[in-house]
């Protein structure tokens, strides 16, 4: 896939709810992001779940019209949990990860959830600074949770915002 970002213009890119038929999209830029990606198939199994949802951010067609960042949430009762966010490598620090948080954040808030939860790699500094910057804060954490590569196991900070 050869992505051309001449225009990194975050106020440009459309929204969209995730469906189905992102599922490979979706899997694409995790492989680009994760060490130990979800396949088009794990993505489709999640999405199967009435209790997932999601948003993406994709270029306008104009442009491509390719998906540049997504956050998976799971619901259930007043509380929900950030499954996954994952920017292209290409977009990452434009703001994209915010604006995906500010948005998943207002329609948690609009269907009423009172607590949000998500697990963090204790050495992704920019990602917490971001989450902090959103009022999250550190609510526990689980060792050696995350394997990178090389088999070499990282700690998960627990990170929660109340009154979302």
């Amino acid at each position: 896939m050869v992505w051309s970002f001449w225009n990194r213009d975050i106020e440009q890119l459309g929204e969209e709810t995730v469906s189905y038929e992102h599922a490979q999209a979706l899997a694409e830029i995790h492989a680009m992001t994760f060490a130990h990606a979800w396949t088009d198939g794990d993505f489709l199994a999640l999405l199967n779940n009435r209790n997932v949802s999601g948003l993406l951010l994709r270029e306008p067609l104009s442009s491509g019209g390719r998906t540049v960042g997504f956050v998976l949430v799971r619901t259930a009762a007043d509380e929900a949990e950030i499954l996954t966010i994952a920017v292209h490598p290409k977009w990452q620090n434009y703001g994209v990860g915010r604006r995906l948080l500010n948005r998943i954040i207002e329609r948690l808030h609009a269907d009423k959830i009172a607590s949000l939860f998500l697990e963090v790699d204790e050495n992704n500094k920019s990602a917490i600074t971001l989450y902090k910057r959103l009022h999250f804060e550190q609510v526990a954490i689980r060792e050696n949770y995350y394997t990178k590569t090389g088999g070499r196991k990282t700690n998960a900070l627990v990170m929660r915002r109340e009154n979302v």
